[in-house]
């Protein structure tokens, strides 16, 4: 059973609707959709809350490459893996698409580095959110572009989905991340 949603971002208005922020964003849409609780901040963990019976939505409000101390806060290591998924940003993917996926090294993603670190295991869900246009930016552009605000026409396409990764999550909590694999990984 999933407990707890791990939404990966910035904290601060000069972050918001960044491609870096696509976890976060995410993980909100989610929690506003199914009707959780507000989202109140929670001092232990640093992190933006958002609450239902029985799952929890974290927003850290750490920079991406501190998430872990989030996750370590609001999630008992190795115990409770299997009740994690964390939601970020990937590069390697198409904006548009995501990708479900499970027990997978980082690539790279400096926030998802450090929830493995902070959990010392790389076994939790993972949600992979593309930002990458057609053609990939130049090495010494990454930063400036993933830190960039979508383009209204990136906008639109992000918000289709937020649907769909929405969805996933739907039928991740109900029936499993093998299911959602097999009917949203295309």
């Amino acid at each position: 059973m999933i407990r707890l949603i791990l939404g990966l971002g910035n904290p601060g208005q000069e972050y918001e609707n960044t491609r870096h922020n696509s976890g976060r964003m995410a993980a909100e849409y989610f929690a506003k959709k199914m009707g959780f609780s507000d989202f109140e901040y929670d001092k232990k963990s640093n992190s933006l809350i958002s609450k239902s019976a029985q799952i929890t939505v974290a927003l850290p409000e750490t920079f991406m490459n501190k998430s872990g101390q989030a996750a370590a806060k609001l999630i008992r290591p190795k115990k409770e893996m299997k009740e994690l998924i964390v939601i970020h940003d990937d590069l390697d993917l198409l904006l548009g698409r995501f990708k479900i996926s499970y027990g997978k090294s980082s690539g790279g993603h400096k926030g998802v580095e450090s929830v493995m670190r902070a959990l010392k295991t790389k076994n939790f869900v993972r949600i992979r959110v593309g930002v990458s246009p057609k053609h990939k930016p130049p090495q010494k552009e990454v930063i400036e572009f993933i830190v960039g605000k979508f383009k209204p026409s990136e906008l639109e396409i992000f918000k289709k989905v937020l649907r769909k990764i929405s969805d996933a999550l739907e039928t991740i909590i109900t029936d499993g991340y093998d299911r959602a694999m097999s009917e949203f990984n295309h």
